[in-house]
């Protein structure tokens, strides 16, 4: 259970969801770009508005309080529990259509500031550098489009059938998953399962890697495929005892990776204007959508074998997924549902497995501990994803209104990722369950969630689930 004193702040946090609240703005256009606001910070470069400049800006804030992994040590003290307050996200996008044709956008942030970590490249200690101060602010997307055929055609004033943009630059039109290319302005659980991003910060950055994209539409289909070359990688693999040859992130000169993901939209079209997928529409949309996607890049982690011989491995990914969200029952009620289920199947060689804690506090585990670690890590670290397949769903349900005055909305939602890895002796489940607190949209919300995390051990020759630790997370976030 988490102690008192974590707990005790974080009711502090969550009496902030009460009634106090109800007496924000309204809450009826969730989309990713648009809601009271209108078209927000955006500054029009003719009368009619076509040509514009447009800024968002978004922080989210987590006050949490974690049950760490057996034998964490943070900032050299032994710790079973946590409490924190850090920076998840903290963000600036702005684009530039000086004309139809042709789109610039940049997108800078930093992500994971703690009390402890997250800090600038060599920060540690204490002072002005001090272990998690100043963190490195860095480029999320850079690049620029160019429509070769538009989504208008303005010279017989009609919709194509057909379009297609091509753009080149860092950017997050990725492969695999919807959840692969997820905004995180309008997610409709906390924060994503993050096995959707299965190269996080590896040979990517942040999601993303630089190289050229398609995307467009074709009647009810949205499409996008890209040619990428992905960050260098060169972790040393070894031969371990007990699994033998296990593959790991080692791509030398790295080989062209070519990805891309296709669904079908069944009712409402939504738009691809930027690539961001929205998580929720809060019923403000009626969409029921399936879809594919795949990743390959050859040669892109190596194994050693019992020989002492290295072996090259491809990287290859698949992924299918069907996503939902529209009203339910009595319109003036505005009530609506929000489902998504992604089925993964990804191959990277023998064995391989990554473990991730996000925005983990731990410096490490003690070595003078008696008691087994989990080979997970310390702090709040999971084994993620690896060579296996995995199953992610959530289901969120937007209460009705009880009031036609009311102001805040209340979406409870649940979530689980079933893992089966080629590392591991036993299956297992991870779960959250939480609820978004809308005061206006996505623009101003308060998430509360709690999750549950399984461990692994190694026990008689083999790594199986023996235990299990969560994390209350209460997030403040508003973008503009």
């Amino acid at each position: 259970m988490l102690n008192r004193s974590s707990f005790f702040p974080l009711l502090i946090a969550a009496s902030l969801l009460g009634p106090s609240v109800l007496a924000q703005s309204d809450t009826t256009k969730p989309q990713a770009l648009t809601d009271n606001y209108g078209a927000g910070l955006k500054i029009n470069l003719d009368p009619s508005g076509s040509k514009y400049l447009r800024f968002l800006f978004m922080n989210q804030v987590w006050v949490r309080s974690n049950q760490n992994n057996p034998n964490t040590m943070v900032n050299g003290e032994a710790k079973d529990n946590t409490f924190d307050i850090g920076l998840r996200r903290s963000r600036l996008i702005f684009y530039a259509q000086i004309s139809d044709r042709f789109l610039i956008l940049s997108h800078f942030g930093i992500n994971n500031q703690s009390f402890a970590s997250g800090g600038a490249s060599g920060s540690s200690g204490t002072g002005g550098y001090g272990a998690g101060k100043k963190p490195g602010l860095f480029i999320h997307d850079a690049y620029a489009e160019y429509a070769i055929i538009p989504e208008i055609d303005k010279l017989k004033n009609k919709k194509n059938e057909f379009s297609l943009h091509f753009g080149a630059g860092m950017h997050l039109f990725n492969g695999v998953s919807r959840l692969t290319s997820s905004s995180t302005l309008n997610m409709m659980t906390l924060d994503a399962p993050i096995v959707n991003w299965a190269l996080i910060d590896n040979s990517d950055q942040f999601a993303r890697q630089m190289g050229m994209y398609i995307k467009g539409n074709f009647k009810k289909f949205s499409y996008n495929f890209s040619l990428n070359k992905p960050f260098a990688t060169n972790i040393v693999p070894v031969y371990d005892s007990l699994k033998g040859s296990i593959a790991v992130d080692n791509n030398g000169d790295s080989k062209p990776a070519i990805q891309g993901y296709v669904d079908y939209q069944f009712f409402d079209k939504e738009s691809n204007f930027l690539g961001y997928r929205v998580g929720t529409y809060l019923g403000t949309k009626k969409v029921l959508n399936v879809g594919a996607g795949f990743y390959h890049n050859s040669d892109g982690t190596k194994s050693l074998s019992s020989a002492g011989a290295v072996e090259k491995h491809d990287i290859n990914m698949f992924g299918a997924d069907v996503y939902g969200d529209m009203p339910v029952g009595d319109p003036s009620k505005k009530a609506a549902i929000s489902f998504y289920a992604a089925y993964y199947n990804y191959n990277f060689g023998p064995n391989y497995n990554r473990s991730i804690g996000i925005m983990n506090v731990a410096s490490g585990l003690n070595p003078a501990a008696t008691t087994p670690s989990s080979i997970s890590g310390a702090g709040n670290s999971r084994l993620m994803f690896g060579t296996g397949q995995m199953v992610y769903a959530h289901l969120g349900y937007l209460i009705p209104k009880w009031s036609t005055n009311q102001k805040v909305r209340i979406m409870p939602y649940v979530a689980n990722t079933y893992k089966a890895l080629e590392v591991t002796d036993q299956n297992a489940n991870s779960w959250d369950i939480g609820s978004n607190f809308f005061l206006n949209g996505h623009n101003a919300k308060i998430t509360a969630q709690y999750s549950h995390r399984p461990l692994y051990f190694r026990e008689n020759n083999e790594y199986v689930v023996s235990d299990s630790k969560g994390e209350f997370i209460v997030q403040f976030h508003v973008f503009l």
